[in-house]
């Protein structure tokens, strides 16, 4: 792989080995806190030991690998024309394991609020970076907006009382943000592409919706009557895994949208 393709992997990689690191010792020496069963709503049992609940911290490896998934991608697919902004992404995604996993391997209201704070980077990314195109302006207007959004569901978070369904204020936030995902990417297939720009392929878009929406079915049944708390088969991870499918799956989507203008000839090319 060609040295400037190699660097956002590298990035992304080194995100991942910090993370996980310091999870790790976040784990073990305790500095999340006490286990106050944050996350024990999501069916599996706690066990005795550091990790808590097995099931729902390990698949967390899935955005891991799907984060250098999307990295390994960004040297030959900078998004918008930026190529900073897919190295953000892939880190962002990466960072989403080991943010959920300190919930679910701890239990504790740190962990819990790593765990959403992670959900409202990835699905702020996708919001800013959806109106950033339909504005056809820069990075400026996306970091703009990408802050906003994250302030906005940390305020919408606040509500300490349980919502019907997604059960957590800040679940609503997530999934406006990506309804917003939605609405935008279509609005941009269906209209004329900026001059250079291609369409995406809007099949990349549904499979990633689909994905979700499988994800968020499974999470539903298997945290209710489906629930089985001992097993390490877990409807949770399962959402885990999912979700890590569906962020690469979104990458997809942008990464479709290729310039149309003509390559230059290379030099001395007849």
């Amino acid at each position: 792989m060609h040295p400037r393709r190699l660097g956002p992997l590298l990035v992304a990689a080194t995100v991942a080995v910090v993370s996980t690191g310091l999870l790790v010792l976040a784990v073990g020496q305790g500095w999340l806190g006490p286990d106050v069963g944050r996350g024990d709503d999501f069916c599996e049992a706690a066990r005795e030991g550091w990790v808590k609940q097995p099931a729902n911290t390990w698949s967390n490896l899935g955005f891991v690998l799907a984060g250098l998934a999307v990295a390994r991608s960004t040297g030959r697919t900078p998004l918008g024309g930026h190529r900073g902004l897919a190295t953000a992404y892939a880190c962002l995604v990466v960072v989403l394991g080991p943010a959920s996993a300190a919930m679910h391997a701890t239990q504790s209201a740190a962990g819990g609020q790593l765990d959403l704070l992670s959900m409202y980077l990835v699905a702020s990314f996708a919001a800013a970076y959806a109106l950033m195109r339909l504005a056809r302006r820069g990075t400026r207007l996306f970091t703009g907006l990408f802050v906003a959004f994250v302030g906005g569901c940390e305020l919408v978070g606040l509500w300490p009382h349980e919502v019907p369904v997604v059960r957590y204020a800040g679940n609503v936030a997530f999934a406006a943000l990506l309804l917003t995902v939605v609405v935008v990417e279509v609005l941009l297939w269906r209209r004329a592409p900026a001059p250079g720009r291609g369409r995406t392929d809007l099949r990349w878009g549904a499979a990633s919706l689909a994905t979700i929406l499988v994800a968020f079915a499974i999470w539903n049944v298997t945290s209710g009557a489906w629930c089985d708390p001992h097993s390490l088969v877990q409807g949770h991870a399962a959402w885990h895994l999912l979700d890590a499918g569906a962020a690469y799956l979104l990458f997809r989507l942008w990464a479709s949208e290729k310039s149309d203008r003509p390559r230059c000839a290379a030099p001395g090319a007849q």
